[in-house]
């Protein structure tokens, strides 16, 4: 397993080369390559739980990768809004957008491509247990790529925001909405679970709305825990009650005249001081090739280095602390 980069915030220990015996393999089941670099992450006085999360960046292939352990979090970036998590050996597909561009139905308005997974396919994923979505908007329920998942595997779990009850119920057999504040299992091969709670997003229409969904997931054994919501949009009074290993969020907002579509900068620096993070994995959901009038009018601010220097504020409170920007297809894990 070679490795791609590490990028440090504030570790207590730097990025270093380890050796093992080669009759030692970690992480991966690709051949071993006895050097690594790894930035592991020690236990403070201060740090809530009694024990350390590393975390590698890797280039092993990530779609085909067999490897589970317990508590361990894979995560695969697809671009846009989509991911591939696997956790302790259960492959959940989130917001997926893998067939066609990203359009919401108005491809005159807004017309966005991937820039990097341009021929990704539905068959290029491994065997999915359960897809998860976050919101019931085109950039999150994405139809043109649900249809053909569905009529390849209706059976599928599928967790969701309620919101999308009337775009997935026509497409799944198998399919639990969930409310912010309530639960759902994910068996595994291995006859544990994962847990996925739902967290309040934003709100994507007017005040009474329902908000759409983020989500806390927690390893079979409970020791490893990951927030995600996409776009940086949280309940403050929730989200202060709850707690987080791994923190994936945007960083750069993206902007119309006079409103936010996604947040990120000092909002995703709060959620992660708020979560107790002890790593956050920035994601640049609105790097997308796009065309249109819309797309015109977005405006990025900030970047993935001024993000940086706000975090440092996370330093001062001496929380253990990593960020990644993870290329699509690359793999960063998680592991105790």
């Amino acid at each position: 397993m070679a490795t791609l980069q590490c990028n440090s915030l504030a570790l207590n220990k730097p990025c270093y080369p380890i050796r093992r015996p080669f009759s030692q393999p970690v992480f991966s089941s690709t051949p071993f390559v006895p050097t690594t670099s790894i930035c592991t992450s020690s236990t403070t006085s201060n740090s809530r739980r009694g024990y350390a999360v590393s975390a590698v960046v890797s280039e092993e292939n990530t779609v085909d990768s067999s490897f589970s352990a317990a508590d361990v979090f894979k995560l695969t970036y697809l671009e846009g809004n989509s991911w591939l998590w696997n956790v302790g050996g259960t492959n959940i597909l989130v917001d997926p957008i893998l067939v066609g561009n990203l359009d919401f139905g108005i491809p005159w308005l807004y017309d966005a491509a991937k820039k990097v997974l341009k021929k990704f396919q539905l068959d290029d994923l491994p065997e999915i247990n359960c897809v998860l979505i976050t919101q019931s908007l085109d950039d999150h329920c994405h139809l043109k790529t649900l249809r053909p998942f569905s009529q390849k595997f209706p059976n599928i779990r599928v967790i969701a925001t309620p919101n999308a009850k009337g775009l997935l119920d026509p497409l799944f057999r198998n399919v639990t909405y969930l409310e912010p504040g309530q639960s759902s299992d994910i068996e595994t091969n291995y006859g544990s679970k994962v847990s996925v709670k739902a967290t309040a997003g934003p709100v994507l229409g007017p005040p009474w709305q329902r908000p759409e969904n983020g989500y806390l997931v927690r390893s079979p054994q409970g020791q490893l825990s990951l927030y995600y919501e996409p776009h940086c949009v949280y309940n403050q009074s929730f989200v202060e009650k709850e707690k987080a290993d791994i923190v994936i969020t945007p960083v750069i907002k993206q902007l119309l005249p006079n409103f936010t579509l996604v947040s990120g900068q000092e909002d995703a620096v709060k959620l992660a001081k708020l979560l107790q993070a002890k790593f956050i994995v920035p994601m640049k959901n609105g790097d997308l090739d796009s065309k249109g009038l819309l797309a015109s009018l977005v405006r990025g601010e900030g970047t993935v280095e001024s993000f940086k220097v706000r975090s440092f504020s996370i330093v001062v409170d001496k929380l253990l602390y990593i960020s990644f920007l993870l290329s699509p297809l690359k793999m960063i894990i998680f592991s105790l």
